[in-house]
């Protein structure tokens, strides 16, 4: 399947929020600069999946992880990693528009800031080249005092993956980041997950399976928290291996 160097591998990873297992045994490789989406019926593991790439569910009570997730050869569940680092080499996207209560040039500034980046200039600089790749520059850059709120649905999003290129991450993680978008709003987003793949590795969480079909590269079908199928998108969607995927892609279940 390789066709790309390998940017995130995960080695039997199993995950329990308390007593409760949501995860079996997952392994799956990522690739560099490819969009890979994790589609599956509500409740399957495709979000909790997604978080422990960075790490997310360090922040649950009582949530547990086993099994290995390397991230360009660093174990990612390690006691020596240093989680802070680890989520500005990963950044996320969530499914609802998540901006600060403050300007959209202090949004987008504010990672690099925390970071330690202090110089006005090059603050300046990394905003108008964040906001450009997020596809967002050209329609805020008068307005970069004014308050991130009051920006639509689908700019709030756009200016949420600005927020996160801001720290020059290798990978962007999006849950669901089109559910609470309009059509118009998503195609946007659309379009730019692939200029983004350019340069960053992008993992999607998506419902949509015609945004998994118009956006991925790789497709991976999870089904009550196992990895059911893993390959290229075109041939998951043409040539479904296990029966599983062929009835959740053809609609009659999920």
């Amino acid at each position: 399947m390789a066709e790309r160097p390998i940017k995130i591998s995960s080695k039997g990873i199993s995950l329990w929020y308390g007593e409760k297992q949501v995860l079996f045994d997952i392994s799956i490789e990522i690739f560099v600069n490819r969009v890979t989406s994790l589609i599956g019926p509500s409740g399957c593991g495709k979000t909790s999946f997604l978080r422990c790439i960075n790490r997310m569910n360090d922040v649950i009570p009582a949530c547990r992880v086993s099994g290995q997730l390397m991230l360009d050869g660093l174990d990612v569940n390690s006691q020596n990693t240093d989680v802070v680092d680890l989520r500005k080499r990963v950044g996320m996207v969530f499914q609802t528009p998540n901006p600060f209560p403050k300007s959209i040039y202090e949004n987008v500034a504010y990672g690099p800031w925390v970071h330690g980046e202090n110089n006005r200039s090059k603050l300046d600089a990394i905003v108008r080249r964040s906001l450009d790749e997020a596809a967002l520059w050209d329609e805020v850059k008068d307005d970069l005092s004014k308050s991130a709120m009051k920006l639509s649905g689908g700019q709030q999003q756009r200016l949420c993956i600005a927020r996160a290129l801001a720290v020059e991450p290798e990978v962007i993680l999006m849950d669901e980041p089109c559910s609470a978008l309009d059509p118009i709003a998503t195609a946007k987003i659309e379009d730019l997950m692939h200029k983004l793949k350019e340069k960053y590795t992008v993992v999607i969480v998506t419902h949509n399976i015609q945004q998994a079909a118009r956006v991925s590269n790789y497709t991976a079908y999870f089904y009550l928290g196992k990895l059911i199928e893993y390959g290229k998108t075109s041939e998951i969607f043409e040539r479904p291996r296990e029966k599983s995927t062929e009835m959740y892609l053809t609609g009659r279940f999920g």
